[in-house]
């Protein structure tokens, strides 16, 4: 059961490796194109949350990330067990909530890095971390364990 924390904490250790290097090694703003007009990686800072919303809102955020990480652990040893899919996608989902939380707590404001283009439709995608990749991985792997599980439920049902 527990074998499973060490991808939280391979998403939290990741995502700070990460955002140490960009904070080492560019300027807030620069840009380094990697596959140019579409992926770059741009040094930039989130005071809010997704997308910038609620800019500022410290103490919300401290809230409601400790009562999500309490959550998820909750869920973790009560409803995940014997349940790989949900086991990993909780820990993707605290590896992601602990890896920001770290950044507005000794930071004051998320390092995001990861720029992406869309030029076909002109969208220019929000700028992420790696934190953030892991909470989306998590909903995704989340929604397959939920649909595979009502899956089965509707399967026992009908024998």
């Amino acid at each position: 059961m527990y074998k499973y924390y060490g991808l939280a904490a391979f998403a939290i250790l990741l995502d700070q490796w990460t955002k140490w290097l960009i904070m080492k090694n560019m300027d807030y703003g620069e840009r380094i194109s990697v596959w140019d007009p579409w992926l770059g990686i741009l040094s930039h800072r989130n005071r809010g949350a997704a997308w910038g919303m609620l800019e500022g809102q410290m103490w919300l955020f401290t809230i409601v990330t400790v009562g999500v990480i309490i959550a998820i652990i909750y869920f973790y040893h009560k409803e995940a067990k014997g349940k790989p899919i949900f086991q990993v996608g909780l820990m993707l989902l605290l590896g992601g909530a602990i890896g920001n939380f770290i950044d507005r707590l000794f930071r004051g404001e998320v390092v995001d890095f990861v720029d992406v283009l869309i030029p076909v439709i002109d969208y220019h995608f929000p700028i992420f971390n790696v934190a953030d990749a892991a909470l989306t991985i998590a909903v995704v792997v989340l929604m397959i364990g939920l649909i595979i599980e009502d899956k089965k439920e509707k399967k026992q049902v009908e024998q």
